[in-house]
């Protein structure tokens, strides 16, 4: 694991999404250290963190993995923050009672099975991706071509600077981490957990972006008429990366949260 711990006051646990590390946090970090015990790992396979067995890619096994991290640390986050699949991870462990914290954040939190059809043929077309042995370089490469990472970027609504869009190009130079992500994506299933909602208890503000083009603000409206209690908070002008385009709004957002 590449885990980076930082800052003073009650512990906040960062969970990333898909195909992101701990990067995604960099501009948030900063603001929310001097409040808090930042703990963020990179998700199994991403970033600096070693690819699992195929079978720990799963939604549950990551939970379960994540939660036998905060173990070995000895950290129990009172708080907790995941953006997209990351947000996904955070209610399973809280829903399983991994981590009891006192209240979830969930950042354009991608919560639901895929409508209709995708919810069959995407997780199929990854994992075709994902046994591929040379899926892997050839994404890679694919990837890594002028231009690619932004037009990928602003394919979810966001627009990061330059430095924002090279740490994303040389992750996805990586062809570790390109497999991780295909390989979260073909053993991903939303449906126990959409299942498993109701019962939530952990006070969660759900924010979505209205420019969010990969999970829009319908799904974080799906979740509140499952889930008990959540709030629910749009923020205009953003896309589904809108804790990196704009850490200042999302900062505080967070900080009101937890106080």
């Amino acid at each position: 694991w590449h885990v980076q711990v930082m800052g003073s006051g009650p512990a906040l646990l960062l969970l990333h999404g898909t195909g992101a590390a701990t990067h995604s946090w960099r501009g948030l970090a900063p603001l929310l250290s001097p409040h808090f015990t930042l703990i963020a790992p990179d998700l199994p396979g991403h970033g600096f963190t070693a690819l699992p067995e195929r079978r720990r890619l799963s939604l549950n096994a990551m939970a379960a993995d994540v939660a036998a991290l905060l173990t070995t640390l000895g950290l129990a986050p009172d708080f907790v923050t995941g953006h997209s699949a990351g947000a996904a991870i955070m209610l399973r462990m809280a829903l399983d009672e991994r981590i009891s914290p006192k209240a979830a954040v969930s950042l354009n939190g991608a919560l639901l099975p895929f409508p209709g059809l995708g919810a069959i043929a995407f997780p199929a077309l990854a994992k075709v991706l994902f046994l591929n042995p040379f899926a892997a370089p050839f994404l890679s490469r694919r990837a890594s071509a002028p231009g690619a990472v932004k037009r990928l970027i602003e394919g979810t609504g966001s627009k990061l600077d330059a430095a924002g869009l090279e740490f994303y190009a040389r992750l996805f130079r990586t062809e570790r981490h390109i497999a991780a992500a295909a390989g979260m994506m073909a053993h991903w299933d939303l449906r126990e957990l959409k299942r498993d909602l109701p019962r939530l208890a952990v006070p969660t503000t759900l924010v979505s972006a209205d420019g969010d083009k990969a999970v829009p603000p319908s799904v974080a409206l799906e979740v509140a008429g499952l889930a008990p209690g959540v709030e629910l908070v749009e923020l205009t002008g953003l896309g589904h990366l809108a804790h990196e385009e704009d850490p200042e709004i999302v900062s505080g957002l967070l900080r009101r949260a937890f106080a």
